[in-house]
C-alpha cells in the first residue's frame, strides 16, 4: 500500500515543502518540491505571521503543483534559540519479575522521565531513551520482553518555547494542513544524512542554518547531546554587508559565488565588483578580503562549537567525528577549516536514501525537509513497536504520571 508524507522545513533563509511516496517495501520516492525564499521568520522564531503564512502557502503550492497531490497533514521542522535540552532519569517497577518487559512500561517509565520541572511556558517536543537499564543491568536498548523486577530509563528531553512552537504550527494550520508531529531539525537531518555505522560509532552533527546552527550528538546509535548556537550564515552575510558597505541582498550573493573559508586558497590578485551605497553603487573589492571577512565569522563560530563539544566530555567517543550540514555547510572550504578548528574528521552530510527528484534534493540545504519525511516513514513503521519519541501531554497525563512517581 502506498502512503504520502510531506514535510515542510521553516528555515530563517528558506522554506522548503517535500512530498514523498513510500511503499510498504520500497524506498522514500520525493514527487513534490517547493522552495521560497523566507519571510516573517527571524532565527527560527515568527516575526509576522501573516506574512509567514503566506511564504508556507507559496512552497506548499509550489510541493502540490509538481506532485499532482493536495496534502492536509504534515511534519514539521523547528529550531531556534528557545529550543533547550536536558537528560533525565525514569524508574517503575515491573512486577515481581515473574512478567516480561511490555509497551506499557516502556510508556510507564518514559512517562516517569518526563516528569521533570519543565516550566509552564515550555513544551516537552522529544523525549529519546538513550539506554534502558532492567535490574541494574546497563547498556539495553530494546527491553521488550526481558524479566526483571525494575526498569529503569536514561532518556534526552529536548524542550522548546510553548507560544514559539505554536505560532509556527499555527502559520502552517493556517493554509489547512495538520501538523502531525513536530520536530528539532538536527534529528530530521540525522536521518538523511548520517550512516548507521557513524550513529553506532559516535558521531557530531552540526546542521548549518541561516539563523542558527544546530548540534547533535550521537553514540551508541542514541542521541546524546543536542544543543543550539545562536549564529549561521546570515551572520556572514551580514558581516560582509557592514564591511564592504553592501546591501545585504549583495552580500549574500557574493558570500555564495566568491567566499571561501580559507582566504589562502584564493588568488591574491583577483578582484570582484560587488554593489555598493553611495553615488557610484559599485565597488570593486580584492576578493581574498571578503574572504577574510568569512574566515574570520567562520573561526568563531566552530571556535564556540569546539568548546561545548570539550565541555561535554565527549571528544574522545565520537571517533567518526563531525558532519556538517544544512545551507550554510556548502560554503567552499568551510569542511577544512571545520577539520582544523575541530581536530576531528570532518565531511559534507548530503540526503540519501530516496528516489525521485534526487538531485534537486541532493545538497544540505535539504537535509532537514529530506529528514522530515523518513521520519514519517520511521514513525508508521514503529506504530506497533516501541515508542521511541513521546508526543507532547495533556495537563491531565503530566499530574497522572507525576502521581505514578510518588506511588509504588
Amino acid at each position: 500500500m502506498e502512503r504520502i508524507i510531506a514535510g515542510i522545513d521553516v528555515g530563517s533563509t528558506k522554506i522548503c515543502t517535500l512530498i514523498g511516496r513510500v511503499s510498504d517495501s520500497g524506498p522514500l520516492n520525493v514527487i513534490g518540491m517547493g522552495v521560497v525564499p523566507s519571510r516573517g521568520v527571524r532565527r527560527g522564531v515568527i516575526t509576522d505571521i501573516e506574512v509567514a503564512s503566506r511564504s508556507i502557502e507559496e512552497s506548499v503550492r509550489k510541493a502540490q503543483n509538481m506532485a499532482h497531490y493536495t496534502i492536509s497533514e504534515a511534519y514539521l521542522g523547528i529550531s531556534g534559540s528557545h529550543i533547550a535540552s536536558q537528560n533525565s532519569r525514569g524508574a517503575v517497577s515491573i512486577g515481581r519479575g515473574d512478567r516480561p518487559v511490555d509497551r506499557e512500561d516502556i510508556q510507564r517509565v518514559l512517562e516517569d522521565a518526563e516528569a521533570i520541572a519543565v516550566p509552564h511556558n515550555r513544551r516537552i517536543l522529544h523525549t529519546i531513551p538513550r539506554e534502558y537499564i532492567i535490574d541494574g543491568q546497563e547498556g539495553i536498548k530494546n527491553p521488550i520482553g526481558l524479566m526483571g523486577f525494575r526498569l529503569e530509563v536514561e532518556a534526552h528531553i529536548v524542550t522548546g518555547s510553548t507560544t514559539c512552537i505554536q505560532n509556527l504550527e499555527q502559520c502552517v494550520e493556517r493554509n489547512q494542513i495538520r501538523v502531525v508531529d513536530s520536530v528539532f531539525q538536527p534529528l530530521a537531518s540525522a536521518l538523511a544524512v548520517l550512516t548507521e555505522e557513524e550513529g553506532r560509532m559516535g558521531v557530531v552533527l552540526i546542521d548549518m542554518g541561516g539563523g542558527t546552527t544546530d548540534l547533535a550528538t550521537y553514540m551508541d546509535s542514541s542521541v546524546w547531546e543536542t544543543m543550539v548556537f545562536d549564529v549561521g550564515g546570515n551572520h556572514i552575510s551580514n558581516d560582509i554587508a557592514v564591511m564592504l558597505r553592501t546591501p545585504f541582498a549583495a552580500a549574500e550573493e557574493a558570500k555564495i559565488r566568491y567566499s571561501h573559508a580559507l582566504p589562502m586558497e584564493v588568488d591574491e590578485a583577483e578582484m570582484i565588483e560587488l554593489s555598493a551605497f553611495g553615488h557610484d553603487g559599485l565597488a570593486t573589492v580584492a576578493r581574498r578580503e571578503l574572504c577574510e571577512i568569512v574566515e574570520a565569522r567562520v573561526e568563531e563560530m566552530f571556535g564556540i562549537i569546539a568548546r561545548d563539544i570539550r565541555r561535554s566530555g565527549y571528544e574522545d567517543l565520537v571517533p567518526a567525528g563531525i558532519v556538517l550540514t544544512g545551507g550554510t555547510s556548502d560554503l567552499r572550504g568551510i569542511r577544512d577549516g571545520a577539520s582544523r578548528a575541530l581536530q576531528m574528521p570532518v565531511r559534507i552530510g548530503v540526503p540519501h536514501r530516496m528516489h525521485g527528484v534526487v538531485e534537486a534534493v541532493s545538497n544540505p540545504a535539504y537535509a532537514t525537509a529530506v529528514g522530515l519525511l523518513l521520519w514519517g516513514m520511521k514513525a508508521a513503521a514503529d506504530k506497533d513497536e516501541v515508542p521511541l519519541v513521546q508526543h507532547p501531554r495533556t495537563f491531565y497525563e503530566m499530574v497522572k504520571a507525576m502521581f505514578k512517581r510518588l506511588v509504588p
